[in-house]
């Protein structure tokens, strides 16, 4: 025991130039002496003697009495952390942190995307447009004499408005239609954040590739508008996934959005050729007698095909008939939709199949003969259509 209470053998102080190390026993605790070596034949001084109270508040000297493999623990040290503050960073990038990060967008409804483009100045579109059927000839006489009735005066600017969003592409500079291509994704997969503008996961909602622009070229932003009203109307959610985890079935599946952007078309038409006037001059508007008509005419075609069990390969034939169908007989296709609705609504069976039995449209049961097989269901190819000329109409193509 020295005198300052700590035992002289229990502190090995190593010299900071070679490594040898000698004790001495001082009045004032230990004094470590220094050693020459052959690499230092001049050293002769000794080192002054200092107190153990004052060594061990030294953090120098601290870091040598704990030992030779110092360094090496504070090397691991150091990687431990780095690891741990790399895993961190992964974690934060998660997609689970909280509704304020850069990944999450809110929401937005079908009236807010609408007021969007009705503040937007659209001339520019709106001067390429074609909003009713070109005839010529008899077509022309007999229209007038027994054809559908024109739409009010009043209501042509809004029809206007539905051909010119129709004209619209996806802009990825616009907030609004990263919103809407965003609200669509999210209420179809049940996906809480954002997804990247590109990639293959937008072939699970029904898109052919990495780019859902590619599919909007012939309904443009109206094709979106009208899946943003079919997932975001509280009353058409449940229909619309109905249809979505059909278009997933392991045997009947069929590209959903791909399959919508067809109905918006078929639409798209019918207003065209005035099927709907009678309609929208009865209720006062445009766009929500072609909401509803999208939807009723989507409701028609899942009746159809899973009633049937159609697969992809009949797609172009259902297509063509659904479109016949529900331009021939749009007031009935409406109310179709409207007593579904309302059983739905009263909580009954969640499809009411006998409708369509009941009411089948021409030749729903044989397969075309002008079905080309090699038009079955890997892509789809659009013609826009506000620039589609008169013998062009009606077709509708799953290639």
């Amino acid at each position: 025991m020295g005198l300052n209470g700590f035992t002289l053998d229990s502190y090995k102080i190593e010299d900071l130039t070679n490594g040898t190390t000698a004790y001495r026993s001082g009045p004032d605790g230990l004094t470590p002496e220094y050693h020459k070596t052959e690499d230092e034949p001049n050293s002769k001084s000794a080192l002054i003697s200092v107190p153990i109270s004052s060594l061990k508040q030294n953090d120098l000297l601290q870091s040598l009495a704990a030992g030779g493999n110092e360094e090496q623990n504070k090397g691991k040290f150091a990687e431990v952390q780095q690891a741990q503050e790399e895993w961190a960073a992964l974690e934060s990038i998660q997609p689970a942190i909280s509704e304020d990060s850069a990944g999450y967008t809110p929401l937005i409804s079908f009236n807010e995307a609408l007021q969007h483009f009705q503040t937007t100045d659209l001339s520019d579109y709106k001067k390429n447009i074609q909003p009713t059927l070109r005839r010529t000839g008899l077509a022309a006489i007999t229209h007038f004499l027994f054809g559908h009735p024109r739409l009010h005066r009043e209501l042509q600017e809004e029809r206007d408005l539905v051909f010119a969003i129709a004209q619209c592409s996806l802009d990825n500079t616009q907030k609004v239609h990263m919103r809407v291509l965003q609200t669509v994704y999210k209420k179809l997969t049940g996906a809480r954040f954002d997804c990247p503008r590109y990639g293959c996961h937008w072939e699970q909602v029904g898109f052919q590739g990495t780019d859902p622009a590619t599919d909007l070229r012939g309904t443009g932003f109206l094709g979106l508008m009208h899946a943003l009203y079919l997932v975001m109307d509280p009353q058409t959610l449940p229909l619309a996934r109905d249809i979505y985890r059909l278009s997933q079935h392991p045997s009947q599946n069929f590209p959903f959005c791909v399959m919508s952007i067809n109905i918006t078309r078929i639409a798209i038409l019918a207003l065209r050729e005035e099927t709907l006037s009678k309609e929208c001059n009865r209720r006062q508007q445009v766009v929500g007698v072609l909401n509803d008509f999208y939807v009723a005419t989507f409701l028609h075609l899942f009746q159809i095909w899973k009633t049937q069990h159609k697969t992809i390969s009949d797609s172009g034939f259902v297509l063509k008939e659904v479109e016949v169908f529900a331009k021939k007989n749009p007031k009935q296709v409406l109310r179709r939709l409207e007593s579904f609705l309302s059983e739905q609504k009263s909580g009954g069976t969640a499809l009411a199949m006998e409708t369509c039995s009941q009411n089948p449209s021409p030749s729903m049961g044989r397969r075309s003969p002008r079905l080309d097989p090699s038009s079955n269901g890997k892509e789809l190819n659009f013609t826009g259509v506000c620039e589609l000329p008169p013998e062009m109409e009606g077709e509708a193509r799953l290639i």
